[in-house]
Formats: C-alpha cells, structure tokens, sequence
C-alpha cells in the first residue's frame, strides 16, 4: 500500500479488498492529521502504520475514534485482540500514539 505525500495530500493506493477509493481514504487520513495530530510513518501493501501527536484521553472520544477505525479497517477489530468489542478497542486506544491497520 504505497503512500506518497503531494501538495499536503496522502495519497495511499489499497486496501483493496476493503475499500479501492484512495480520496476516501486520503480524506480519513487528513481529517486524523487536522484532529489528533496522526502522520505516515510507514506504508505496506495491506498495512499502514501512524504515529499518533494527540490521541484520545476519554472514554467518549475514544469511542468514536474506535469507531471511525472500526469504518476504516474492519479487520482490526474483528481479527484483533481479545475481546472483539468496539468497548475493547477504544481502551486500547486510549492514550496510543501509535496506530497500526491491516486488511486481509
């Protein structure tokens, strides 16, 4: 999943069997960037990695964040650790200033 950076805009072509549409995507990753501070730090062909300047401190906003990841990248949630709860997710999010998709 290369990811290039162009006048400001990522530009990260996959996940493939998830999603094709790379302004979708794009515009995920940019609305991160503006709200918590999230940069490229490493790009696969079905991962991507970010590093995290601002995650969520509170339950509510975690929350939504886990469920806006959940949206972007269903397989962490439903493939990831024990247990597969969107509760689950957003407290290991809480405080994470690293943040790592996959799709299979």
């Amino acid at each position: 999943m290369p990811a290039t950076v162009e006048g400001g805009a990522v530009e990260v072509s996959g996940p493939c069997n998830h999603d094709n549409d790379t302004a979708k995507i794009s515009a995920v990753l940019h609305d991160w960037e503006h709200r918590l501070g999230t940069r490229v730090v490493a790009a696969g062909f079905d991962t991507l990695h970010l590093g995290v300047a601002a995650p969520p401190v509170s339950e509510p906003d975690a929350l939504l964040v886990a469920a806006e990841r959940s949206a972007f990248c269903p397989d962490n949630v439903r493939q990831g650790r024990r247990p597969y709860t969107l509760t689950a997710y957003a407290d290991r999010l809480t405080g994470a200033h690293r943040w790592d998709f996959w799709w299979d």
